[in-house]
């Protein structure tokens, strides 16, 4: 099935699925089958088209997955569409409601959306922050990342004490949330409600460590995996999203096999969350990460000026 996750500005747009159908009474993201020989965006835009009337002008993909409910699987191809003509109508007779991009985890929707709904959440972009010399210079790096768009960061500063790390991430996280960004902390679990940030970066060896999932829905959980076997691991943790790692050459790992494209879009199609790609990539990368069924980019070097 294709799906769209419409956006109208700030607000995501929903329908009501009829209570006599699989699901039914839920709300859902618009979406439908493709018909025979359909490729995805030409099954994206007819159907949305026939459901609510509108004519997709500008969409691109979002996440791919295949949720199995007992009696039933669904393969689920997710579309981000941010321009199209037209007033959304329920054409076939369904509700529709706009709400915001936070307020969906509220909303009643069918366990195969939630997924979606991370992924609706979530910015293409991922910081990763990297070397500093100073306080102040890590909050200029900061900042001029926020200038420049980033919203969703990770603190990432294994040389610091406990103190010091706590300090600095009281300090970008009011620096963040002034930007409406999140971040989340690379370190443990507990240091992320000490100093109220939006959630927790875990590296292989935390995900490893454990057995259930650190933080509650609250909060944002992520993990750093390199292999097939650590993103099922993060799968069954109930992470929020991964990063798989290294999709490049890079210089800071330069002994480290890269996956490539091809080997990545295959690892991240069993995944059921979202997946961002990381290793020697930048922004200019955001859209062929798209295409192997990332939801963007992670990065330090091309994110942390």
């Amino acid at each position: 099935m294709v799906v769209g996750v419409i956006r109208d500005g700030d607000r995501i747009l929903l329908a009501k699925r009829p209570d006599h159908v699989h699901q039914g009474g839920l709300w859902e993201f618009p979406g439908g089958k493709r018909e025979a020989g359909e490729a995805p965006r030409q099954a994206l835009a007819r159907e949305l088209h026939e459901e609510l009337g509108i004519v997709v002008r500008n969409a691109r993909p979002l996440i791919r997955f295949t949720h199995r409910y007992p009696d039933k699987t669904v393969e689920l191809d997710v579309w981000e569409v941010t321009d199209f003509d037209g007033i959304a109508c329920g054409r076939e007779g369904q509700p529709l409601r706009w709400v915001a991009p936070d307020d969906l985890r509220r909303v009643a929707l069918p366990a195969a959306n939630r997924a979606i709904v991370t992924a609706a959440r979530l910015p293409d972009r991922y910081l990763i922050t990297g070397a500093f010399t100073d306080r102040a210079d890590f909050l200029q790096r900061l900042e001029r990342a926020l200038a420049a768009g980033i919203r969703l960061v990770q603190l990432r500063a294994h040389g610091l004490e406990e103190a010091d790390y706590l300090r600095l991430a009281d300090a970008a996280l009011a620096r963040c949330h002034a930007a409406d960004a999140r971040l989340l902390l690379n370190a443990p679990a507990d240091w992320v409600t000490r100093v109220g940030a939006d959630g927790v970066h875990l590296t292989r060896w935390r995900l490893a460590a454990m057995s259930r999932r650190p933080l509650s829905e609250a909060y944002l959980v992520a993990a750093s995996v390199h292999d097939p076997q650590e993103l099922s691991r993060a799968e069954a943790l109930g992470v929020d999203f991964s990063v798989l790692s290294p999709v490049a050459p890079t210089r800071s790992h330069p002994q480290a096999r890269p996956l490539g494209w091809a080997r990545f879009g295959q690892w991240v199609a069993a995944a059921r969350h979202p997946v961002y790609a990381l290793g020697g990539l930048g922004a200019d990368a955001v859209t062929r990460a798209r295409e192997a069924g990332a939801q963007g980019v992670a990065a330090i070097g091309a994110f942390w000026g």
